[in-house]
């Protein structure tokens, strides 16, 4: 009875593995912070509860691992909640830790007495509310486990404050309390991958693509290696622009032209026009996302490795071939493309890690970048998430070039997390497009509504780096093409988190066709 349900909790995260926390301090989870001291939790302690989830969700996206996010209750609660959607849709395995007010104190008025699980359920897999100090550690785990299971996403768990300060006998979770269980037995499992397979290997244009839970770096390997063993293309959509992903190049063509498709794990959403993007005679087969399991079957067909997966290859790789010659006017602004083509620079050194945010400059980001690793803004299309996301990926690859492109919009969003950066020694540099408007509505009212009612969404051309330089990061700005490539390598090796405010031409993004 030495321990308090805080000591619980904090143990058991460092059962799980964990090492790391994304928090925002707050009355209901300071003995949290407390216990965290003696349990060996590291805390980072940002600057907004919406971050706390980026960042959780940046990490759970990299790792597989589920990232932790602790917030207080009521308001710090809310503010969180809005971050679960957008790696609800990406599907990203990540735990948010609220805390709760007192279990005895509900129905009275209790201080921030929120309906919290309520607020959250809409955005994650699954949400709930501990209800007994004895059951902390279990419902931690079963969280945990809920993350990584079927299709990862996030879960919430509010945590009562009388339960967190008050004294506990319980044992901590089991190991394996914190494993997912495989949803299929091994039969089952089996006899979907060999159907999914035989589905494929019955096409001439057969074509495979995964959801978003296999958008990391290992998974994206493992489908490489399904490519080359079957000829079948693998790709991954986990792009908010669908068949337009600016990254995929001509997607729609070979979408159109595949006439044996295997969905791994990716819904038949808005991304896919609701299955309208294939050709009306193609089959087209739901299946669960690709695993080492696939192999064995895979070995003991025989594919036709025809010419189709080159075809699909070089549509995905297409771009204008007038991008290779592109260049900005010399006394500025910038075009999106060489600035990509900079950037690509400190992307070469291996590893790297692309962060992409949404908007029109995020969507020139994803056209003209690649790295081993990536993370953007996904299906869900929302905008802000780019400088807690490029935080948290530092953190978890410490030897990797971190680069971040974003928006002057998006910007506004955790611009303060450069604070964070700063305390935690987080170095990556984010690289700023400043065409002073919110330049994806802006592009909608010119083609929806014309210029001469294109209004509201214009922004001071306001120093970015200026901003991030106050918090104490490096501060970098480039008006001219010339200044670029200087800027950024200055960046990169300053040693600290860096902002390059880049003028920029304002353009619609890019959507590629023949």
């Amino acid at each position: 009875m030495n321990q308090r349900g805080a000591d619980l909790v904090a143990r058991t995260l460092v059962l799980a593995g964990v090492r790391r926390v994304f928090t925002l301090s707050g009355n209901h989870i300071m003995s949290v912070f407390d216990a965290a001291l003696d349990a060996g939790l590291e805390l980072l302690h940002v600057r907004h509860e919406a971050a706390t989830v980026h960042m959780a969700d940046a990490w759970g996206r990299l790792t597989g691992a589920p990232g932790i996010a602790l917030v207080t209750g009521g308001p710090g609660h809310a503010n969180a909640v809005s971050a679960l959607y957008t790696a609800l849709a990406a599907e990203s395995p990540l735990v948010l830790l609220s805390g709760h007010a007192p279990l005895d104190e509900l129905g009275k008025g209790a201080f921030q007495e929120m309906a919290q699980a309520e607020m959250a359920a809409p955005a994650a897999k699954a949400a709930w509310t501990v209800r007994s100090a004895a059951t902390l550690g279990e419902d931690l785990a079963r969280a945990m486990r809920m993350a990584r299971a079927g299709r990862p996403g996030p879960v919430h768990l509010s945590l009562p404050s009388d339960l967190l300060e008050g004294k506990v006998d319980a044992p901590l979770p089991a190991a394996a309390d914190f494993l997912p269980e495989p949803h299929l037995s091994h039969d089952a499992q089996a006899l979907a991958i060999g159907a999914a397979l035989d589905h494929l290997a019955a096409g001439k244009t057969p074509l495979l693509i995964a959801g978003p839970a296999m958008a990391g770096a290992p998974a994206r390997r493992l489908l490489a290696q399904l490519e080359d063993a079957t000829g079948v293309p693998c790709i991954v959509m986990e792009s908010p622009r669908g068949v337009n992903d600016p990254s995929l190049g001509l997607l729609a063509e070979v979408l159109a032209k595949a006439d044996s498709v295997v969905l791994a794990g990716k819904r038949r959403d808005f991304t896919l026009k609701f299955s309208q993007a294939f050709s009306p005679s193609a089959r087209v087969l739901d299946a669960d996302p690709v695993t080492e399991a696939w192999f064995a079957q895979a070995a003991r067909k025989g594919w036709a490795k025809g010419g189709w997966r080159d075809e699909a290859r070089a549509a995905f790789a297409w771009r204008p071939v007038s991008w290779k010659t592109l260049a900005s006017p010399a006394e500025g602004p910038l075009h999106p493309v060489e600035i990509g083509r900079a950037a690509q620079k400190l992307l070469d050194a291996a590893p790297s890690v692309l962060v992409c945010d949404g908007g029109e400059f995020g969507q020139w980001a994803q056209a003209t970048l690649s790295a081993p690793h990536r993370v953007i803004n996904g299906i869900a299309g929302s905008i802000g998430s780019a400088l807690p996301f490029a935080a948290a990926a530092k953190l978890a690859m410490p030897e990797a070039n971190v680069v971040a492109m974003l928006g002057d919009g998006t910007f506004g969003f955790h611009s303060s997390e450069f604070d964070t950066a700063v305390r935690g020694d987080i170095a990556f540099v984010a690289v700023v497009g400043n065409d002073s408007a919110w330049n994806a509505e802006h592009q909608i009212q010119l083609r929806a509504y014309g210029a001469a009612r294109a209004h509201g969404c214009l922004l001071l051309p306001t120093r970015y780096d200026r901003v991030a330089a106050a918090f104490g990061a490096h501060g970098e700005h480039v008006a001219r093409p010339d200044e670029l490539a200087p800027a950024l390598e200055r960046a990169m090796l300053a040693g600290r988190a860096a902002c390059v405010d880049v003028l920029l031409q304002r353009l619609p993004a890019p959507t590629f066709k023949r």
